[in-house]
């Protein structure tokens, strides 16, 4: 999944989001902090292509894209609403193709501005970016060409503090960065900066009113953030070859940064330190049984405003949830499977 899989609905329970050979599936909580209930389909019967996105608005709705099968060689995107995790989804609903018609192109991102409005982003087939949004009264926008060049597959789309609409992408040797000048404006690229972020490895996070953190790993290996307006900076050596997730949150009154990543060793490393202050230092913390190599991790709030992890392995289907301790520092209670 390319985004956050693991949510928080605007009805406080959580829901997460799975994939399942041409599927996704979603769980919930029955009640905060209670039992959940068994998986079930998204969004109807159609077959779907992994790996989907999602995003999520104020509103706490969840989106979801991703391609499905059209005509024989051809793919096409598709887009389904999800208002609570407990309640049944939006059917899909076809939105295009950024070329109008043609393969898979590359997995799509997805983000929701302040007012509700989806935005979804992939890589054209020229290797620039293509973006389609919402319109607010209902329907799609056309397709717009944000330009780009040599865009690796996945892309990074997130929703600042502001309610304006970023993006960023991997290129070679550097990352590219776009943003809407105003609500409901078409993003632009607005800076680009010399880096060697691995394929696969970025993850945006809103971090204050003015400021967006992006988190990648370099060809070093070390974890890194970049605030555009500045320079990367290196947090900490990475825990391992995947991806990095994070949440804010208030640790001891302060507001700090949790970050997750499955570790080399196969368990969770944890680490937290000031928010936008990554000269604080951080270090990482393993928690939990060694994991398949294919386990994700994704992190969230809970309805008490704790933090909750959570992993999935496709190869055996293992949900597992851990969340804090009612004690200062991160402490979370024992993991266990859901």
């Amino acid at each position: 999944m390319n985004g956050d899989w693991l949510i928080r609905g605007r009805d406080g329970r959580l829901g997460v989001y799975l994939t399942a050979r041409d599927a996704v599936h979603v769980r919930a909580e029955y009640a905060p902090g209670g039992a959940w209930t068994p998986a079930r389909r998204v969004g109807g019967d159609q077959i779907l292509l992994p790996p989907p996105a999602l995003g999520q608005g104020d509103d706490r709705y969840t989106h979801l894209v991703s391609w499905r099968p059209t005509v024989p060689g051809e793919n096409g995107l598709v887009h389904s609403t999800h208002f609570r995790p407990r309640l049944a989804a939006l059917d899909w609903v076809p939105i295009g193709h950024p070329d109008k018609k043609g393969a898979r192109t590359g997995p799509p991102a997805v983000a929701v501005d302040a007012r509700g409005r989806a935005h979804v982003f992939v890589r054209g087939q020229g290797g620039g970016v293509g973006m389609v949004a919402q319109k607010e009264k209902g329907g799609w926008d056309p397709w717009r060409d944000l330009g780009g060049r040599d865009v690796q597959d996945e892309l990074t789309a997130v929703t600042g503090e502001s309610g304006l609409v970023e993006l960023f992408a991997a290129v070679p040797g550097g990352i590219l960065h776009w943003r809407q000048e105003e609500a409901g404006a078409v993003p632009v690229v607005e800076e680009a900066v010399e880096a060697q972020a691995r394929a696969g490895t970025l993850y945006a996070l809103a971090t204050s009113a003015d400021a967006t953190t992006l988190f990648y790993t370099d060809e070093a290996g070390d974890l890194c953030a970049w605030r555009p307006g500045g320079k990367p900076v290196t947090v900490l050596p990475s825990a391992g070859p995947g991806p990095v997730t994070a949440v804010r949150c208030l640790l001891d009154g302060h507001d700090c940064t949790v970050l997750a990543q499955r570790s080399a060793s196969g368990r969770v490393a944890f680490a937290a330190y000031p928010t936008e202050h990554e000269s604080a230092g951080a270090w990482w913390t393993e928690s939990g049984p060694r994991l398949p190599s294919d386990a994700v991790v994704s992190l969230a709030l809970d309805a008490r405003e704790r933090v909750v992890a959570a992993t999935y392995a496709p190869s055996d289907g293992t949900l597992r949830l851990a969340r804090r301790k009612d004690e200062p520092g991160l402490a979370l209670e024992a993991w266990r499977e859901v």
